[in-house]
């Protein structure tokens, strides 16, 4: 058996004179393409054309964390400009395409997640295996970076499997489990994790057929079919993505219809294509986002902690999702509530949610039975965490952890889901303050990746580290931030809403001031939002913060929620709702937005944001762009407030608020922050 060691790359030759490549990057716990690796792999394959030629070639990863992750993101990063780009891009093309003109076959023995760039490697071999392993994700997500695939996806996919099933998957950047992928033809075989090695070897000595489109599938490639299915595709992606914030499937889906996948140009185009992408603004905003995600993943707590059991007290909308999240990331959980109606529908939506997440019915059970209702609270004296999510209530919270002092193991961790009350104000009928966190989740649980960890001026390090610890074992992203009325996202975002109804209030429709919101990026406008949220939650949240704060409070959502209209949930807020959908009317066409109606909504959040830098709620610049991105939906592209005032220009922004200070009062005075910010 002949071995060869490169940097990153190892090259084997077996008895049966099979090659095999195993990138294992150097240094790095997970496998990305850059120009070392491309260059690597290009003279492996160069040296394999030599005497002996192989029977065939596998390549695999050397990771037990997956293939290949992509290209290197920082990388992308490091290019300045789109003449940079290019060639970066063209450099993987032209490594594929070796790949993919080897005289013998070539397969891809694909485990774990196998995406973007990784991908397009495995697209160039001939055939490629997936382990059938519930970590197994293929797909090209690049769109969610503000680009597109480069090197040859927009070509190679759709060639393989059709022009329609492949921009599925190239335009919204869905991820495929390796049983997904082989329905779809992405993959040629989907084995057990022991059969993989001898699937590998099988396409390498029996050479069957390789996969090709069906004729259906390629009919969708035809210049007729693109014509037709790209303007399809276009009006379904406008109703979710703004081709403005968001250009790149826009333009993938331009380059599919005008080139097509038969000519070799086509590879030329999309390097073209992708080299301005690189560089736009959007791409390197969303880049950054990329960055904020994996700062929060790389918070290595000093403690590891996954309690075996989790209690959660309070089986509303909040409690009974964070207790269906951790019943689906395999803790045993019980859920408390006086109410066991409130419980059946908590357990309700846990098997939907169990359902969606888990593909086979002996999975849903296993979670549903790690689930269990607990009216009496049994569970408290064998949690190793209880989480308190009742009503907002300091005199029963208070209350409550008062009895859980008294009946809970000594050494169980209390957190609190509190949205807006500081922790100091919930320890006052307890001696164990130091125990004592806030895991602060968002609504809706499934969905919202962010929580807020939450340290009061009496809570041990230790405790802190091991909920950090925990939001990691449930898949959450962890943020760090001190105990202040609101914390960060809440502390942020209230004041936006408010702003909303002050509008509501001065005639403005509120369809015209969601709208302001919507193309300044936000996922939903501050109306719409508050109604989802329930309008007596945000009254509650509001009474909270103005009592630290000051402010006055909106005439117009007191006087709903004293009417019972509470939004989403009873049917009627500001808006009303049939069968749980939203009546919007339509804006008239002569209808012109108010020319400051943007920044008084978007001032009100960053003097806001500047004020908890200001007070070192969370520690710096990027924990506070990162909360509100994944706490509150601040816009992406914009790469979050902190990095927005910087791109706008602080002084800029200041004379703005000012001027909203002359024309609207106090509540748009600057934070003293403003004087010092320094954001690089």
């Amino acid at each position: 058996m002949d071995e060869f060691f490169h940097r990153n790359w190892s090259s084997i030759r077996d008895e049966a004179n099979i090659a095999w490549l195993v990138l294992d990057k150097t240094n790095m716990s997970v496998n990305t393409l850059n120009a070392e690796v491309l260059e690597e792999l290009h003279s492996l394959l160069q040296a394999l054309q030599k005497d002996p030629v192989p029977l065939g070639l596998v390549i695999q990863s050397g990771k037990r964390s997956g293939f290949i992750a992509g290209a290197d993101v920082q990388q992308f990063k490091d290019l300045e400009t789109s003449d940079a780009a290019f060639n970066f891009i063209r450099q993987g093309q032209i490594v594929f395409n070796y790949l993919a003109d080897l005289p013998f076959p070539t397969v891809a023995l694909i485990r774990g997640f196998c995406l973007g760039g990784g991908l397009e490697l495995a697209l160039a071999c001939r055939y490629r295996v997936a382990i059938d392993h519930y970590k197994t994700k293929i797909g090209l997500p690049e769109v969610q970076l503000g680009l597109h695939p480069g090197w040859g996806g927009t070509v190679r996919l759709p060639r393989l499997i059709g022009g329609l099933k492949a921009m599925d998957l190239i335009l919204t950047g869905k991820t495929l489990s390796a049983g997904e992928a082989y329905k779809r033809g992405v993959v040629d075989a989907a084995v057990p994790e022991r059969q993989g090695l001898i699937a590998a070897r099988h396409f390498i000595q029996k050479q069957p057929q390789p996969r090709v489109a069906a004729f259906v599938e390629k009919l969708t490639n035809s210049n007729f079919s693109r014509s037709v299915l790209s303007k399809i595709l276009q009006k379904k992606m406008a109703l979710k993505v703004n081709k403005v914030h968001y250009p790149a499937p826009y333009i993938a889906l331009e380059h599919w219809r005008e080139q097509g996948v038969e000519s070799d140009s086509a590879f030329m185009n999309e390097a073209k294509s992708l080299s301005q992408l690189a560089v736009s603004e959007t791409a390197r905003n969303l880049v950054r986002v990329f960055h904020l995600q994996e700062k929060l993943k790389r918070l290595e707590p000093e403690v590891t902690f996954k309690p075996e059991h989790v209690h959660v007290i309070g089986a509303g909308v909040m409690g009974g999702d964070i207790a269906a999240w951790c019943a689906l990331k395999n803790l045993r959980v019980t859920l408390q509530d006086q109410n066991e109606q409130a419980i059946a529908k908590a357990l309700n939506r846990a098997v939907l949610l169990f359902k969606k997440h888990l593909k086979q019915p002996y999975q849903v059970k296993a979670a549903m039975d790690r689930l269990m209702p607990d009216v009496k609270g049994m569970g408290i004296k064998k949690a190793d965490l209880i989480i308190e999510a009742i009503v907002e209530k300091v005199e029963a919270k208070n209350a409550l952890f008062a009895m859980l002092e008294q009946e809970a193991k000594r050494n169980a961790i209390f957190a609190t889901n509190t949205s807006t009350i500081p922790l100091s104000e919930l320890t006052q009928s307890i001696k164990t303050q130091m125990r004592l966190i806030g895991l602060h989740f968002f609504n809706p649980v499934a969905r919202m990746p962010l929580v807020e960890v939450i340290a009061g001026e009496d809570t041990e390090e230790t405790i802190v580290q091991k909920g950090m610890a925990f939001v990691r074992a449930i898949e959450k992203l962890p943020l760090p931030v001190k105990s202040s009325p609101g914390f960060l996202v809440n502390r942020i975002l209230l004041p936006y809403l408010l702003e909303s109804m002050l509008l509501l209030e001065a005639g403005i429709p509120d369809e015209a001031i969601d709208k302001a919101a919507v193309e300044f990026g936000m996922p939903m406008g501050p109306i719409e939002l508050a109604d989802t949220v329930g309008l007596d939650v945000c009254l509650y949240a509001a009474k909270s913060l103005s009592h630290y704060f000051g402010g006055a409070l909106p005439v117009g959502l007191s006087k709903r929620v004293e009417q019972g209209q509470l939004g989403k949930k009873t049917g009627q807020g500001f808006y009303q709702y049939k069968n749980g959908k939203l009546v919007k009317k339509k804006l008239s066409d002569s209808y012109r937005l108010p020319e400051d109606i943007l920044d008084r909504l978007t001032m009100s959040m960053l003097n806001a944001a500047v004020a908890c830098l200001r007070e070192q709620v969370v520690s710096d610049v990027d924990y506070l762009d990162a909360g509100m991105i994944f706490g509150a939906g601040f816009p992406p592209f914009r790469g979050g407030p902190m990095h927005y005032i910087a791109e706008q220009g602080e002084s800029l922004l200041l004379q703005r608020l000012n001027l909203l200070a002359q024309r609207y009062g106090q509540r748009f005075v600057p934070d003293v922050g403003w004087t010092t910010l320094k954001i690089s």
